[in-house]
């Protein structure tokens, strides 16, 4: 039996090409009825550990809706034993050279977002409260885009994201992500993947 474990960006980016609706509801829809064939044939099984569970009813203001609670019943949650996973070394020296690497990066980023915002002033009449802020939130948004790229795109930025890699691990399932950050960890942590269209042509043959 093949074990597939989600990530809850699958169900709202619907650029990634899983192709099973248009919007979120219909792709929780079909994703329930494959989940049923995958669980009934014994071909397969949907599992997410309830970090990520969490993250996918965060979207929802309506968490009961009957959609919801059909796919929560096909999928199981589980949340890695991080007691019985062992990871190689060398993975955690690479962690943490990223971690300083990227603070660093997000260290650089804000003096040179505080440099220019400086230079925006410079020479400029003393402003209203209002107008000060407006030109000053041009700035504070350019740092917050810089900063988020510098240290978090591309890599390891929840404890969730880092469930969903353990939990591959542990039941030797393919990791199913569309954040590049995911994927990319998830090679180094040595877990198996399977990109969003290859499972596609993948559920499309098993079920």
């Amino acid at each position: 039996m093949e074990k597939y474990i989600l990530d809850a960006n699958l169900f709202f980016n619907m650029e990634a090409g899983l192709n099973l609706g248009r919007k979120t509801e219909e792709v929780v829809v079909k994703l329930t009825e494959i989940g049923k064939k995958l669980k009934n044939s014994g071909k397969g099984e949907l599992m997410m550990p309830p970090r990520i569970v969490e993250e996918f009813l965060s979207f929802f203001e309506d968490k009961n809706q009957p959609f919801i609670k059909n796919f929560l019943s096909v999928v199981t949650v589980k949340a890695p034993d991080i007691s019985q996973i062992n990871f190689p070394a060398q993975v955690f020296y690479q962690l943490v050279d990223e971690i300083r690497t990227r603070s660093y990066r997000g260290l650089n980023a804000g003096e040179e977002e505080i440099i220019k915002a400086a230079r925006s002033m410079m020479g400029q009449p003393e402003m209203s409260k209002k107008d000060f802020e407006i030109r000053v939130g041009a700035e504070v948004r350019g740092f917050r885009e810089r900063y988020r790229r510098a240290t978090r795109f591309g890599f390891l930025d929840s404890v969730a994201d880092l469930d969903l890699i353990a939990l591959a691990k542990e039941q030797n399932g393919y990791l199913v992500s569309t954040d590049e950050g995911v994927i990319r960890w998830g090679r180094i942590f040595g877990v198996k993947e399977m990109p969003v269209v290859a499972w596609r042509k993948r559920l499309d043959e098993v079920v």
